[in-house]
């Protein structure tokens, strides 16, 4: 396979899971952010910006306001870490590997980008904008799944969605970590999708340090960090399958192996007050495989069209 196709299968995974994680934030802090004064309305967007690596603008009022978050992570297609950005950055990338990328998929990714256009740039309209945007990952998430062959194409894929899940996931729960946020345990699940599925495994068990113990550490469900980590360290493995003896040589494979096994491994008496310290860990991981991934399977070569991460 070309590198610059997998690069494009790779940024393909990653930017329509970005869209749908950044989709899921947005939506849950919405729903708070209406109901604030418009101090503090301005003290969680600085925040959420910041967690969600989107620089703002030069304010000359006073930190960013609720416009300008709607601005910055839905509507601006300039920005790689917005949802119209990634999404029409998944578009292009799948344009670019026409010959790889199933028809279903390249379908669904050109409608979805043709109907960014059709929603309004206020608060009512984003909460319409990131249901449509939720719906629309999972379409196309769900014809990669059925209609390609699970070759390195698929593998590429995988790799990216996997990678940014585990990153995503990690933004969620520092948005509820930090005070500013104030997210209730409750919010913070369905954000994730998760909060059936927390209900099913821990019955009696509530409270927000279960809720981040489960998106941190559960391992059967699929957005949570570890079982994300475990995902990228599988699609490597299929990517490149090495036999030695003294340990796996892969960069990436070992920056994934080692914040995985830490979490897994690692006993405390007190999540929430580690949390920050394991989500740090975790990003950290996350940009340093990244770079490892680039470095061994895509081009390096400086007039390619597009770039990867621009976080």
């Amino acid at each position: 396979m070309l590198s610059r196709i997998a690069e494009s299968l790779f940024w393909i995974g990653r930017y329509v899971e970005r869209a749908d994680g950044t989709a899921r934030i947005l939506d849950v802090h919405l729903e708070r952010l209406n109901q604030l004064p418009l101090n503090e309305q301005r003290t969680v967007s600085a925040n959420l910006l910041a967690v969600m690596g989107a620089t703002p603008g030069t304010q000359e009022d006073g930190p960013p306001g609720v416009q300008e978050l709607l601005a910055r992570l839905a509507f601006d297609t300039a920005q790689a870490n917005s949802i119209a950005g990634s999404l029409a950055a998944a578009r292009e990338n799948a344009r670019r590997a026409r010959e790889t990328v199933s028809t279903p998929v390249w379908e669904s990714l050109n409608a979805t980008w043709n109907g960014l256009a059709a929603h309004r740039q206020d608060v009512v309209g984003t909460y319409r904008f990131c249901s449509w945007v939720i719906e629309r990952t999972a379409t196309v998430q769900g014809l990669a799944d059925s209609t390609m062959s699970r070759d390195d194409a698929w593998q590429f894929l995988s790799l990216g969605r996997s990678l940014e899940r585990a990153d995503m996931t990690a933004r969620m729960l520092a948005t509820g970590d930090e005070q500013a946020f104030r997210l209730s345990w409750v919010n913070m699940l369905r954000c994730a999708g998760a909060y059936e599925s927390f209900l099913r495994s821990r019955r009696a068990a509530f409270g927000e340090s279960f809720a981040a113990e489960f998106l941190l550490l559960d391992r059967l469900f699929p957005r949570s960090v570890v079982s994300s980590l475990r995902q990228v360290e599988q699609a490597l493995i299929a990517l490149d399958p090495q036999y030695h003896r003294t340990g796996a040589m892969d960069q990436a494979r070992r920056l994934v192996g080692q914040a995985r096994t830490f979490l897994e491994f690692h006993h405390t008496e007190d999540l929430m007050a580690e949390l920050p310290e394991h989500l740090e860990r975790v990003q950290a991981a996350c940009a340093g495989a990244s770079d490892a991934i680039t470095a061994k399977y895509f081009s390096q070569a400086a007039e390619r069209a597009w770039t990867g991460e621009k976080i």
